[in-house]
């Protein structure tokens, strides 16, 4: 005969101390808790309300610049370090954590649109629309940290003129080169005056340039058109003018506008442009390859953690995940802006992205999401111009067109300052409890739910509105059209005219 009894030892429950916690034993058998999934239910709704109530996303406002902030760079260096330039020729170093500038780089005399840092942070490259590449010295952590450095200014160590207006600037995330964009893409040295290397493929005008994190010598661009449609000058004597073109019958007109151009083909001059994306390798001699595009790309960024794949914020609203390795179709279409977006950024982690657009929002993708997850805003900030993300992802960083920089959580409802371990284990509580009752109806109504001001609001139903015309209007046609004869094509397709190669 066995007889089974409890045997516990005092070691095993007794407190060491008295601040300690009771040790409490469970038992996690399921016919022990019939109401375990209710339970779990209702936590999960209260830490999605939860998540609500604290969601306080602004932290605070930089301002200094008397005009609208262009561009923005990180200083690999410096955690608490970023530099942000203006549409006045003005530069400037911010201290994140004081919210306070650390010192100024006076001498463009023009709009500032290009800011990048060397990769130990030591040296910064601007570049303008003054024909102007300048590089200036960093002042060193130790001054940085110190109260009287507001008054601080920096010399240019180097002057490098042009023949062109610049537009963007990018340094190598190894190495010692540098490229702008312009009229063509140059390739820079620091210890030269003159381009090393020149690229140029057809006559856009190149407004983005950015380099690959994982291959030193690989670099992405964006190009937009260039004013080369030149129209003679004619006499027409057809009746439907005045009302096609808007101008008076018999009448000479300079046309420029590309809708113009389609119907003045025979008259016109056109040169080959395009609004592409190109991919350029600094070890040949010519340019790799081209994706032309319906709408013009504003701004590329690399994914850190996975240097084959870019995304690329663009005009129609959208933004467009592609595997450089294959262009024929993009890898994600990231939705949710209601007008251009102009700057996109990389999480270091590589799991996120974050967006500025000219509606006046910034918004956090994650790479694979189709729709944004966080969406920020304030009555003040206008158009967003430029966006980064901290380099310990924690933060985003915004400029826009009312002069000041405004800093962001990452997190919405993340809690800032120390947290105690009994803290951290009850967040990862709650974000498990989320992501396991996330696809039920209550818990995602609360988690999806952004207050949105009224102009962005009917922006999106208007656009919405207009898409779903436009779908039935395709699928109209498709039904009335013989069999086979149109091909629906994906979103992933649909804004892509042709790669070359």
């Amino acid at each position: 005969m066995k007889v089974k009894v409890i045997s516990r030892s005092t070691d095993e429950f007794t407190r060491e101390r008295s601040q300690d916690l009771q040790r409490v034993f469970h038992n996690f058998d399921p016919n022990l808790r019939t109401q375990e999934k209710a339970v779990e239910y209702q936590r999960a709704l209260n830490a999605a309300k939860l998540d609500k109530i604290f969601a306080r996303p602004f932290i605070g406002a930089m301002d200094g610049h008397i005009d609208a902030v262009s561009c923005m760079a990180k200083n690999p260096n410096y955690l608490k370090g970023i530099f942000s330039g203006s549409m006045d020729g003005d530069i400037r170093l911010w201290d994140i954590a004081n919210r306070r500038t650390v010192c100024r780089f006076p001498g463009h005399q023009g709009a500032v649109r290009g800011l990048t840092a060397s990769t130990d942070g030591s040296t910064l490259v601007s570049c303008g629309t003054d024909c102007t590449v300048r590089l200036w010295n960093v002042p060193v952590a130790t001054i940085m940290e110190s109260g009287n450095s507001s008054d601080c200014s920096s010399e240019p160590r180097a002057v490098y003129m042009g023949e062109n207006a610049y537009w963007a600037v990018d340094h190598q995330w190894s190495g010692d080169l540098f490229a702008t964009a312009g009229a063509q893409v140059d390739i820079w040295n620091h210890n030269r005056s003159q381009p090393v290397n020149s690229f140029k493929w057809g006559t856009d005008s190149v407004i983005s340039v950015r380099f690959n994190p994982g291959e030193p010598n690989l670099l992405a661009t964006s190009a937009r058109y260039a004013c080369i449609y030149k129209v003679k000058v004619c006499y027409f004597e057809l009746d439907d003018v005045d009302n096609l073109l808007g101008v008076d019958s018999y009448a000479p007109r300079e046309v420029w506008e590309t809708e113009i151009i389609d119907f003045l083909e025979p008259f016109a001059l056109k040169e080959e442009c395009d609004r592409s994306i190109m991919l350029y390798d600094l070890r040949v001699s010519s340019p790799a390859r081209k994706l032309i595009m319906r709408t013009k790309t504003n701004s590329i960024s690399w994914n850190p953690m996975e240097p084959m794949n870019f995304t690329a914020a663009n005009e129609d609203c959208n933004c467009y995940s592609y595997d450089a390795r294959k262009f024929d179709e993009a890898k994600c279409v990231h939705k949710d802006h209601v007008s251009a977006v102009m700057d996109i950024d990389f999480s270091p982690t590589g799991r996120e992205f974050v967006t500025g657009s000219y509606d006046r929002t910034v918004r956090i993708f994650q790479y694979n999401g189709g729709h944004s997850r966080e969406i920020y805003h304030t009555k003040r900030m206008q158009r967003v111009f430029c966006v980064k993300f901290s380099c310990d992802a924690s933060y985003v960083i915004s400029g826009s067109d009312d002069t000041n920089l405004r800093l962001w959580k990452a997190k919405a409802s993340e809690q800032l300052g120390i947290v105690l371990p009994r803290e951290q284990r009850r967040h990862e509580y709650n974000e498990a409890l989320k992501k396991r009752y996330k696809h039920l109806p209550e818990v995602k109504r609360i988690v999806r739910h952004r207050h949105l001001p009224k102009p962005i609001y009917k922006a999106g139903v208007l656009r919405r509105v207009m898409i779903e015309a436009e779908r039935r209007k395709d699928h109209r046609r498709k039904a009335h059209s013989a069999p086979g004869s149109i091909v629906t094509e994906p979103m992933r397709k649909r804004r892509i005219i042709k790669e070359v190669e």
